[in-house]
């Protein structure tokens, strides 16, 4: 993805929505910049956010970030004190806020600043009329309404979509149930063939995605699957996996939910990652691929520093273990 320059107050509130990939309400923003791979990182909190600045600031450093850059959605005593302990706690990390700003209404308020540029009834932005903006719909970035509608992309279908979804799960485990065992490096083959038609604009069929949702409850043909994808991750991958997250099987979700994640985060887009691996602890919290990767999440590794250390292609008839010792 496009990187964001953010030169200014109204560049770091334009820049937000695509960072996030939502337009964010009673948040706090912490974005860090000046980094040792020179990229940005975002992260959101739910005001009031009690008790996170500290584990926010130990994340910016941790990963290298000099400066950061804070933002608050909100009432204004609500932000001002949740900003208060965060731009201590950024200070004493070494990651200290540049600027620290209210926004609300269209306007802007500066936390840091009480001369006469900042005026008391804030300063008017249009992140429509920006550069960033600009440069960030150019560049493929996606800004929703709010976080609920981003959440939507990854629920399933209603009405006669699901019914159809529903009666493929329903042939798919039958066809499972009576075939003769085959071999995990033939399933490998139907993911891999799928995902190669996706990249041309091809869409599965409903049996196809429910056939998926059952093959991919092997751990070696997911973790084969995964290595991929951290190998040669695009946005056709992105949408191919959240299309299947929404069609498939609800008690197949997540694997399929956390490749979903891995390759959002990967592409850099937390918001989404964030959401799949909901999808993914939802349907079942002990899940173990959804687990490791909330704690990369949490943490705030680098998708860079991302590495499965899983078996490669050539054993993956190996032992059921080798080729699922990363996560299961």
């Amino acid at each position: 993805m496009t990187s964001l320059v953010i030169r200014s107050a109204q560049d770091a509130i334009a820049a937000v929505p695509y960072l996030l990939g939502f337009h964010p309400s009673r948040s706090l923003v912490v974005i860090g910049f000046e980094g040792r791979s020179g990229g940005t990182c975002a992260i959101r909190l739910d005001l009031p956010a009690p008790g996170a600045a500290e584990r926010v600031a130990a994340v910016l450093a941790g990963n290298g970030f000099a400066r950061s850059l804070l933002l608050g959605y909100g009432p204004p005593g609500e932000v001002a004190e949740a900003a208060r302990p965060m731009r201590a706690a950024l200070a004493a990390a070494g990651v200290p806020a540049a600027e620290a700003i209210r926004v609300a209404d269209g306007r802007w308020w500066s936390l840091t600043c009480d001369d006469v540029c900042c005026p008391p009834e804030g300063t008017p932005y249009d992140i429509s009329a920006s550069t960033v903006a600009a440069e960030a719909t150019f560049g493929g970035h996606v800004a929703l309404a709010d976080r609920a509608e981003l959440i939507a992309t990854v629920r399933p279908p209603e009405g006669p979509a699901r019914t159809a979804m529903r009666r493929a799960a329903e042939r798919a485990e039958r066809r499972y149930l009576a075939r003769p065992i085959s071999s995990a490096e033939d399933d490998l083959a139907f993911v891999l063939a799928l995902t190669a038609r996706a990249r041309t604009g091809s869409r599965p069929t409903d049996d196809e995605v429910a056939w998926l949702g059952l093959v991919l409850t092997d751990p070696r043909v997911r973790d084969e699957t995964w290595i991929r994808l951290e190998e040669d991750a695009s946005a056709a991958d992105i949408a191919f996996w959240r299309d299947i997250v929404r069609r498939v099987d609800p008690a197949r979700v997540p694997a399929p939910a956390s490749l979903l994640a891995f390759a959002a985060y990967s592409a850099g887009d937390g918001g989404l990652a964030n959401v799949a691996l909901q999808r993914a602890l939802d349907a079942d919290p002990a899940y173990s691929m959804a687990v490791i990767l909330r704690e990369v999440v949490n943490a705030g590794i680098a998708p860079a520093k991302l590495r499965t250390g899983m078996a490669r292609p050539q054993n993956l008839d190996r032992s059921a273990d080798g080729g699922a010792r990363a996560a299961r």
